[in-house]
């Protein structure tokens, strides 16, 4: 069965932006976007609420995004081909090829999108990403884990849920990164 994966940028201190809403902290190298490449060829679906879809949305409608480097125009074309449910009670219409909205994340919602999948999905951003975790519905957390303290901000993970994680995967980068792969008990 496809994996739902939370995939996300943390500071040490477990955010994912800082108090001001900030996450340019986060920016990889080219070699952390090669590994993420390499992530990313199986998936084939990104969950995404309306936030961190507005932000992703530019590896579609901003050519400059994708002329950053060579790593970053082979992420272009992997997010382009993939499948994009974007989750929002407020977002009026999406405006990104192979991309639709639904209004309410629920387990049937996530079944419907794990079952058209043909690769793994990801659910992206800490609001969606508490949502999926309190619905029992996320089979891996991966975080990118950057050498930084930003004191506050949105949270990462959610306080109010408490789950086993098995370590499957590490893997450290020259500029400080560290990606942890957990399985979910």
């Amino acid at each position: 069965m496809n994996r739902v994966i939370y995939s996300v940028a943390s500071s040490l201190d477990g955010y994912h932006t800082d108090a001001q809403g900030d996450y340019s902290w986060a920016v990889p190298d080219e070699e952390v976007i090669a590994a993420l490449n390499a992530d990313a060829a199986g998936v084939s679906t990104y969950l995404y609420g309306r936030r961190m879809y507005e932000a992703m949305a530019v590896w579609e409608t901003d050519p400059e995004v994708a002329a950053q480097s060579p790593e970053s125009a082979e992420y272009a074309k992997t997010w382009q081909a993939a499948q994009k449910v974007v989750f929002s009670s407020t977002l009026p219409k999406v405006w990104t090829q192979q991309t639709r909205l639904e209004r309410e994340l629920t387990t049937e919602a996530v079944a419907s999108a794990r079952a058209e999948a043909t690769g793994d999905l990801t659910v992206e951003g800490p609001g969606l990403a508490h949502s999926a975790l309190r619905l029992g519905v996320v089979d891996v957390v991966e975080l990118l884990v950057c050498p930084v303290l930003v004191g506050g901000g949105t949270r990462v993970l959610p306080d109010e849920v408490r789950t086993s994680l098995s370590l499957t995967r590490e893997r450290r980068f020259g500029n400080g990164m560290v990606q942890l792969t957990y399985d979910v008990a």
